[in-house]
């Protein structure tokens, strides 16, 4: 009777132990292949993006095509699926398109460089039932149709775990913590700018040349000379607002914002010299009123340039 209860008890024991030790996850073996991204709205910012999405994994329960969660998507479209499940493992592919919501750095807009990430979680299992592993076979995009008017510097695949600061209601957690195993993608690209860059400020320079041909207007045309310079300023704050409204609020002081500046403040430097020259018209001292034209469009000139150059490069760079 005593080695009876040695044994249920031995039984119990080993049974609880059992039971106490965590189950491993499962593994989901993730790929992707972005065939297009299009639609890039810095205004509401978001992109879209149409990719193939392929997961391989034993537990039926998983079921992706219910699960799927695309954490960072406003909409998320399935067009195509396919699942064959005759081996030992679900196959699944499935062709998707997503609107993604992203934050945009346009600090050196338009010699702007951008990350667009993309991820993916299962809704219903946590990191304790469901692992990602990333399938690094073969290209992930096809070069030729992917972006137009932007480079891809680099395409990164990686799997991580994101932690979510709540239980979701389940009171038996000691820590409101909650952990996903999600699949990431980021992309680096930068755009080809040089065309756009002179599509949205050749106005500007344009204003400023005609502001800046006042020097060479004969001094006894002030009248004409004040007329360009302010005509010239409203060009450049017209074209300022014209740009603005195609990007999005930011409370950083960008490269347009950099280059209307300058623009502006030598455009009034300009009417601030055109002053100057009536006021020695009106001493009569005409020889020294030219001279000062001179000079001044000399330095003004060649700051200028030098000032555009300088922040245009760095912001390329």
């Amino acid at each position: 009777m005593k080695n009876l209860l040695y044994i249920i008890f031995f039984t119990l024991f080993i049974t609880a132990g059992a039971q106490a030790q965590p189950a491993h996850p499962d593994t989901v073996l993730s790929g992707i292949y972005i065939t297009s991204i299009h639609d890039i709205n810095f205004k509401d910012k978001e992109y879209t993006v149409n990719l193939w999405l392929w997961l391989k994994y034993k537990n039926k329960d998983f079921d992706f095509l219910q699960n799927l969660e695309v954490p960072q998507a406003k909409s998320v479209s399935r067009s195509f699926s396919t699942i064959d499940t005759s081996g030992s493992r679900v196959y699944l592919l499935m062709k998707l398109q997503c609107v993604m919501k992203d934050s945009w750095a346009i600090d050196n807009f338009p010699f702007d460089r951008q990350k667009l990430r993309f991820s993916i979680e299962n809704s219903q299992f946590d990191s304790k039932s469901l692992i990602f592993a990333a399938d690094t076979l073969g290209k992930h995009f096809d070069p030729r149709f992917t972006l137009r008017g932007w480079r891809i510097d680099s395409l990164d695949i990686s799997t991580g775990i994101k932690a979510y600061e709540t239980a979701f209601g389940d009171e038996s957690l000691k820590k409101p913590h909650t952990d996903y195993s999600n699949f990431k993608v980021k992309i680096v690209i930068n755009r080809d700018a040089m065309g756009l860059f002179w599509k949205m400020f050749l106005g500007m320079y344009i204003a400023f040349f005609i502001a800046y041909m006042c020097f060479y207007i004969h001094t006894d045309s002030i009248d004409s000379r004040f007329g360009l310079s302010v005509g010239s300023l409203f060009a450049v704050i017209g074209n300022k607002y014209i740009v603005d409204s195609s990007l999005p609020d930011s409370t950083t002081f960008t490269l347009v914002d950099t280059l209307h500046g300058i623009t502006l403040l030598f455009i009034l430097t300009i009417i601030i010299s055109t002053s100057y020259t009536l006021k020695l018209v009106k001493q009569e001292k005409i020889e020294q009123a030219k001279k000062f034209d001179r000079m001044g469009a000399w330095v003004l000139l060649s700051v200028y340039v030098l000032l555009n150059s300088y922040f245009i490069i760095m912001a390329s760079q």
